[in-house]
């Protein structure tokens, strides 16, 4: 058994994969666990890819190698294909039903991915897929839709759900405290019932 829990938290610059992973950080020092953490932010700010490597109980180093991740956390669908190579034969992916199309498929007349072709590529890994949006604004904000799928994968993940959710109240903007606290916890319980 490998010492740490590793997870992967991708998407596109702007959908709040840094904010997500300083939830996980802030869990984990609420918890007196180690974790290491490391992100990549390519051309995010252009909605460019952007990852997360969040190690709990991690002792060396703070990226995940490919191929042993313990969960995937994607915000969009194309990027839970894009990083997928980061998780074993099996592995655990909690990915948002969003999709964002790059510019390239059309500036170079591709074929438009779609949701099914998408879920079928996956349909090896352990897979819950959730409607981030919808959650979202049924807590109150539509920009919660991080704070919902780290809900949505909170039961996957070694640290208490209460801890979780005072980590989203500490690294939160106040004025949205109660519309994420409310994401969490929606994400959670669709998460725990989602197949």
């Amino acid at each position: 058994m490998k010492p740490s829990f590793d997870i992967l938290i991708v998407g596109i610059g702007g959908q709040g994969t840094v904010l997500a992973s300083n939830v996980l950080g802030e869990a984990c020092i609420l918890e007196n666990r180690t974790v290491r953490s490391a992100e990549t932010h390519g051309m995010a700010q252009r909605g460019g890819s952007v990852e997360s490597h969040i190690r709990i109980d991690g002792k060396h180093g703070s990226l995940i190698v490919p191929g042993t991740a313990d969960l995937l956390v994607a915000f969009d669908l194309l990027e839970a294909l894009r990083y997928r190579h980061y998780l074993p034969a099996g592995g655990r992916l909690v990915v948002n039903r969003h999709l964002v199309v790059p510019t390239s498929v059309y500036q170079q007349d591709l074929d438009v991915p779609d949701e099914e072709s998408i879920l079928a590529a996956l349909a090896d890994l352990d897979v819950t897929c959730i409607d981030a949006a919808s959650l979202a604004e049924e807590a109150g904000s539509i920009l919660s839709q991080n704070i919902v799928m780290l809900g949505a994968a909170s039961g996957d993940i070694p640290l208490q759900p209460e801890t979780l959710e005072e980590a989203v109240r500490r690294c939160v903007p106040q004025k949205t405290v109660e519309a994420n606290t409310a994401a969490f916890r929606l994400g959670r319980e669709k998460g725990a019932g989602a197949p």
